[in-house]
């Protein structure tokens, strides 16, 4: 097909649409950047959309990987986040892999296209990984900073409150649920100044629960997710190593029915 206009979205799982199951499509699932696409085609079909995330992907993957490969389909709009799985390291250098980012946001911009940029997410509520609060405060900082010395768009991730609700997040906790994509796409389309027929589900009530049960559910919770995820790190090994970009040409996303 030949788009007069191209969407490509870059980034590690939250990009990819990781948390919004779909076995109908590339690593099954969905995510927010399919759902702004999908509006946009909706309003214009004369876009194309190309995704080229992958889950577990570091700053310096997505820089070196994706950006390079984004430019070659003379984007209109990028949309990029990346820094989020380098902030869960045991260590991390903020200011470093910060100025590495603006090399790869500039570059992005001087391709020609509109650049959307994502802060981190207000972790603070969150058990363990809420630890890590400071650091994405320090990286969005940084952030604010790369985008209007750009010229880029922010979407504010850290400021969607209504986010902190735990029915926004998949069962693993660090993946948003399809309501939690459903939710960022609309403020996406927003920022685009672009209307959208994206319905939110209602969210089902949450169960009381004492603390013997919160401590219950919370003790599975890290035996069955942060256990494993601790392993993977420290082995080195990726959720995203045998996956490839879902698309990694310019095409129409599958339209709702």
């Amino acid at each position: 097909m030949n788009f007069t206009q191209r969407y490509v979205a870059l980034g590690d799982s939250f990009t990819e649409g990781v948390g919004d199951e779909d076995e109908t499509r590339p690593n099954g699932v969905r995510g927010w950047a399919d759902r702004v696409a999908e509006q946009v085609v909706l309003a214009d079909s004369s876009w194309g959309y190309a995704n080229l995330a992958i889950r577990g992907k570091k700053l310096h993957q997505v820089l070196n990987e994706q950006v390079d490969a984004a430019i070659a389909m003379s984007p209109t709009l990028v949309t990029i986040y990346a820094g989020g799985n380098d902030i869960l390291r045991p260590k991390v250098d903020i200011d470093a892999i910060v100025a590495a980012y603006e090399g790869g946001i500039a570059k992005l911009r001087s391709s020609g296209a509109a650049v959307m940029v994502f802060t981190g997410f207000d972790s603070g509520s969150a058990p363990v990984i809420g630890r890590t609060r400071g650091r994405t405060a320090v990286y969005n900082e940084l952030v604010r900073e790369i985008v209007e010395k750009n010229e880029a768009v922010l979407v504010d991730y850290w400021r969607m409150r209504e986010l902190q609700d735990e029915r926004y997040w998949a069962v693993d906790r660090i993946h948003m649920s399809p309501a939690g994509h459903m939710l960022t796409a609309k403020k996406v389309l927003e920022v685009l100044r672009g209307t959208d027929a994206i319905d939110v589900p209602e969210l089902e009530n949450l169960p009381s629960r004492n603390r013997v049960e919160q401590l219950r559910r919370d003790a599975q919770w890290a035996r069955v997710y942060l256990g494993p995820w601790v392993s993977r790190r420290l082995r080195g090994v990726s959720s995203g190593d045998n996956l490839t970009a879902r698309y990694p040409e310019l095409t129409h996303p599958p339209l709702p029915a």
